[in-house]
């Protein structure tokens, strides 16, 4: 079993910055590539970012795209969520999941293909 926890969400203001963080355990890091997705309130949930297991492959929602920065650390087995000029409309809840690949680049944009999620972390933008 994959254990997959978030941590760094909090209320920020229009403008500013957070950087969230998605601690795995259980199994080898190395194995999953790694995305975020979010829930605004009302809404489904949507793919905001992905990077492939070496970390060298991302891809991004084009609603962040150049203000969101996907990374990890595969010696902390740690999943970071960049997040700079951050708008109202940012405002949800963020999840992290992994999905088990072979391949060290491949990722996905598609929720069902990750099999291990985390409970979520709130972040608030305030306009």
């Amino acid at each position: 079993q994959v254990q997959l926890v978030e941590s760094g969400g909090g209320l920020v203001q229009a403008g500013g910055s957070l950087r969230l963080s998605c601690a795995v355990s259980g199994r080898a890091f190395t194995n999953y590539a790694m995305g975020w997705f979010r829930q605004a309130p009302g809404k489904e949930r949507e793919f905001v970012a992905a990077i492939g297991r070496s970390g060298s492959s991302t891809n991004y929602a084009d609603s962040v795209k150049g203000r969101f920065t996907i990374s990890r650390d595969n010696a902390k087995s740690t999943a970071y969520l960049q997040m700079n000029s951050l708008k109202a409309e940012d405002t949800a809840v963020y999840y992290c999941a992994a999905n088990r690949v072979v391949g060290t680049s491949y990722y996905s944009r598609r929720e069902g293909d990750y099999d291990y999620w985390g409970q979520g972390t709130q972040v608030t933008v305030s306009s």
